[in-house]
């Protein structure tokens, strides 16, 4: 089990998610990838965070999920692309595909959910590291 998979699944303090989430920083710090690089990517998922209403599962029909989980899909090929032109976003590309995957492979929209959730802890977690460990602008 890939280090990624077990903070989508079975990390249940966040413990786990705090030192990868820093170690990662760390990286993507040393492979100079600036906070605005960072940002691009953030400020998507942001919006899908507000299309998923992660604050609490409602029936399907009540919410834009489906809408939501396609978008985050679409992520992927998006963030394939910002490698293409900015070669210091692999590392982060790589992590959140991970975790994108695991998010559509959970098996009720109640894990789904939850799951997202973790994505975004994981990806909050590693942009607040990015900046206190030295991301340049």
């Amino acid at each position: 089990m890939s280090e990624v998979q077990n903070i989508m699944t079975n990390d249940i303090t966040g413990q786990q998610m705090v030192t990868f989430a820093r170690n990662t920083a760390v990286q993507l710090v040393k492979n100079q990838l600036t906070r605005g690089q960072v940002r691009n990517i953030f400020t998507e998922v942001r919006k899908i965070e507000a299309l998923w209403d992660a604050e609490g599962v409602k029936p399907p029909d009540k919410r834009d999920y489906t809408k939501a989980l396609r978008r985050l899909v679409m992520l992927k090929p998006k963030m394939d692309y910002q490698t293409a032109r900015i070669p210091q976003v692999q590392r982060l590309k790589e992590v959140l595909s991970e975790a994108i995957d695991l998010v559509v492979q959970g098996k009720t929209p109640d894990e789904q959910s939850e799951r997202f959730k973790r994505f975004m802890n994981l990806f909050e977690a590693i942009l607040a590291y990015h900046r206190s460990e030295g991301g340049k602008n």
